[in-house]
């Protein structure tokens, strides 16, 4: 064998072989887990007691940080544009690798991020004024037809809003009007800015408990435990419609024993008391969904929000 050869080849045996000496060394040092949004919500909550489990099981550092700026772009892609060793990873929600990307005004396709595992859909809800002449879908789209009707919601580049428009075409009414809001909490629904709103139960559960709101309907694969009589927007309208859910993403390349570490370490982290607690509370089911399964369901909302942007 000449020199260039047995040179070219212990190359390739080294390539080959880093991959399995990084999982077997996994985790080394410390260990990064970006949330793209400010501390409060879902992914913070539970993001931090991933961390905490993880240091403590692992024996290294491991913190939640939090990333913002633009629109959570900044941060996801952080993730995105890190070695792929399972140092850093993300607590992302669903739109990040379906309806940005799509879009096309993010520096990341969705293949850019590979999915260790999704582990909850959000509590969102469709929710009104308690004294409002409909409980449900059906009944909303019944008076929106001789009524006006206003809706508020976080955005226009969010699932959720998307969703929301195309059960309205799908059930033959519009909104009358729609605006963004920063906070889609109570004071939207009681002070008149809006008829209904998308938003999450627990930012307007003050209104629900003191009976000045109510929910009709939610955004989740199953129904939310705290509403156990409100339909999901699926069961309402017979459409299928993507779900809002949270996932933990890694870099593309990140070596799959990584990666089954990983996701061995987060289900612990779900079945602790601290993290079933939040799940009670907030009404959000926590459940694991890991590999190629949770790849099969980012590709089948993928494929589903591609079809209302091009019928938007």
């Amino acid at each position: 064998m000449t020199k260039f050869l047995k040179s070219t080849a212990l190359c390739l045996m080294t390539a080959a072989l880093a991959p399995a000496a990084m999982a077997d060394d996994y985790p080394s040092k410390p260990i990064k887990i970006v949330n793209p949004w400010p501390p409060g919500d879902l992914e913070d909550v539970l993001g931090r007691i991933f961390a905490s489990h993880m240091q403590e099981n692992l024996g290294v550092p491991a913190k939640l940080v939090n990333v913002v700026g633009g629109g959570g772009v900044i941060g996801v892609n952080e993730v995105v544009t890190a070695k792929p060793d399972g140092y850093t990873m993300g607590v992302f929600v669903g739109d990040f690798v379906t309806l940005l990307p799509i879009l096309g005004n993010v520096p990341f396709e969705s293949s850019d991020l590979e999915p260790v595992g999704i582990y909850l859909t959000y509590p969102f809800i469709l929710a009104a004024r308690a004294d409002a002449p409909y409980d449900n879908l059906e009944e909303l789209a019944a008076y929106a037809q001789s009524h006006e009707v206003s809706l508020g919601h976080f955005g226009y580049e969010i699932v959720a809003t998307l969703s929301t428009f195309e059960v309205a075409k799908g059930m033959g009414f519009s909104f009358a009007s729609d605006a963004a809001f920063d906070m889609v909490d109570c004071s939207v629904l009681l002070s008149g800015d809006a008829d209904v709103v998308t938003t999450t139960s627990q930012i307007v559960m003050p209104c629900i408990d003191s009976g000045e709101a109510k929910p009709i309907a939610s955004y989740s694969e199953d129904r939310i435990s705290l509403f156990p009589d409100v339909g999901t927007l699926a069961q309402q309208t017979g459409m299928e419609i993507p779900t809002l859910w949270n996932g933990v993403f890694v870099p593309k390349g990140t070596p799959q024993e990584v990666k089954d570490k990983i996701a061995e370490e987060i289900q612990a982290a779900l079945a602790s008391d601290d993290a079933v607690a939040v799940g009670e509370n907030s009404g959000a089911p926590l459940f694991w969904v890991g590999g190629d399964e949770a790849q099969a369901w980012i590709d089948r909302d993928y494929g589903l929000v591609e079809a209302m942007v091009a019928n938007d």
